[in-house]
């Protein structure tokens, strides 16, 4: 019988190569265990991390060198790998660059080489090793019916969160219970303007297209085109500019990149980017190139981005991976890795992002897992806290409404601004991913779920 590796070993193998901020190669890696196994046995170790996407490598032979994808907190055994982003030094770099004061920064225009000289099938953003194992955490297992299948059944949950996500990347304040009760029953959270309901309503309907069994969906310009006409819809002050090209400049606040001007080079770079997008065979490469590429050009007068983060969904649902849905993405790591892009062409920054955020989306919608997310130590920290709230959610059978102004009120008061909001979003996801198998964490009896289920879903 093969012997099993325990986890800690492989978590105290991740920290030692976390510790070399270039890279580690082979022989470091042994100099600094304290009981190294023998090389061919470490190589191996090595492999089954980084197909499991916990580590990445660059290089070969001996200049190969081993780097973290996560970051493992030092005083939990509880906390599992990849529950917080982690910056290579690449994009720490990139980060720098872009953190400084805006008339600090050397303006720049669009630059056509970034677009002409990516090749596809050629080119690569995303490292082999990381496509492969990006494919393993979404390939979902079974058959082509199956996978449909599985997709079908998350598709409501999906509507919710990349609605919710994706407008909370755009600064919309409407919180993940908010949202579910605007999407399902059509009701307005208070104190909270039109603009914000509209933004999360435009992209259920853009979700809605890109679920569409129309074979015509992918990427050209009758889908980025009317993707744009609906996350837009009543929020432009040119209402023709809805799913048009834009004929005027405009500008990106927060950043010294300055887009292209002239709309003949606007189509012409938009059709090339298409193109290139369309002949790109690996899903994830395709996703990420266009998450990359689009906003780069700026080729509607507003909501590129929006179009972006959805239209990375095309290739999964043309394949049937897990999708992408944007779960806990820092907004500041998404802003900065963008101005990465925009203004030095560099792509390391965002790749942290979107790798990271598509991991947690595979998590997320597990079939096996039905995981809340990967565990912290910040949910460790306020168990007790976030236990009780849902017990007295559930007990006293609240509806959506009730439960939002609840839990505004039971948040610890020695929270900052923006742990609150962490607090309660953990809550909402709680709630909302609550089943009969899960209520014994909370002390609650089936009686009580079943009585509080039929009220909230109401």
């Amino acid at each position: 019988m093969p012997k099993i590796i325990p986890k800690s070993y492989y978590d105290s193998l991740i920290e030692v190569i976390s510790k070399f901020t270039d890279g580690a190669s082979i022989s470091a890696i042994i100099d600094v265990l304290p009981t190294p196994p023998p090389k061919r046995t470490l190589q191996y170790h090595l492999s089954v991390l980084l197909k499991q996407g916990l580590i990445a490598c660059e290089g070969k032979g001996v200049a190969r060198r081993y780097h973290a994808s996560v970051v493992l907190p030092s005083d939990s055994k509880e906390t599992t790998p990849g529950a917080d982003l982690h910056l290579s030094n690449q994009s720490l770099r990139i980060k720098d660059s872009v953190s400084g004061a805006v008339n600090t920064r050397k303006p720049v225009g669009y630059r056509r080489d970034f677009l002409y000289s990516y090749r596809p099938n050629e080119t690569f953003y995303l490292p082999a090793d990381v496509r492969a194992s990006l494919a393993k955490a979404g390939t979902i297992a079974g058959d082509e019916q199956t996978a449909g299948t599985y997709l079908l059944k998350i598709y409501n949950r999906l509507m919710i969160d990349l609605s919710w996500n994706s407008s909370r990347l755009e600064g919309n304040t409407y919180s993940l219970l908010e949202t579910e009760r605007l999407l399902e029953a059509g009701e307005r959270a208070e104190g909270r303007n039109a603009e914000e309901a509209q933004m999360i309503i435009n992209h259920k309907a853009a979700i809605e297209l890109l679920f569409d069994s129309d074979p015509g969906i992918g990427f050209n310009r009758y889908t980025i085109c009317n993707l744009h006409a609906i996350l837009s819809e009543n929020l432009l002050s040119d209402p023709s500019a809805c799913g048009r090209l834009r004929t005027r400049a405009v500008g990106i606040t927060g950043t010294v990149f300055h887009p292209l001007e002239t709309p003949q080079a606007i189509e012409e770079c938009l059709d090339l980017v298409l193109e290139k997008a369309e002949s790109i065979h690996d899903p994830f490469e395709q996703a990420f190139f266009g998450m990359v590429q689009m906003p780069y050009l700026q080729p509607f007068e507003d909501v590129n981005k929006r179009v972006s983060r959805l239209a990375a969904n095309i290739p999964f649902m043309r394949m049937k991976l897990c999708p992408l849905s944007f779960i806990d993405v820092p907004l500041k790591d998404y802003v900065k890795g963008m101005l990465g892009v925009y203004e030095l062409n560099a792509v390391e920054y965002i790749r942290d992002v979107f790798v990271w955020a598509y991991r947690r989306s595979c998590s997320r919608y597990s079939a096996v897992r039905q995981s809340l997310g990967e565990p912290d130590l910040f949910r460790m920290k306020y168990r007790n806290e976030l236990k009780s709230i849902v017990y007295e959610v559930v007990s006293g059978r609240m509806s959506k409404i009730e439960a939002i102004e609840f839990i505004k009120g039971a948040i610890p008061d020695m929270l900052s601004a923006g742990d609150r909001q962490k607090f309660m979003e953990i809550v909402e996801t709680e709630l909302t991913y609550l089943h009969e198998g899960s209520i014994a964490r909370y002390r609650l009896k089936p009686s009580q779920y079943e009585n509080w289920a039929n009220n909230w879903h109401q």
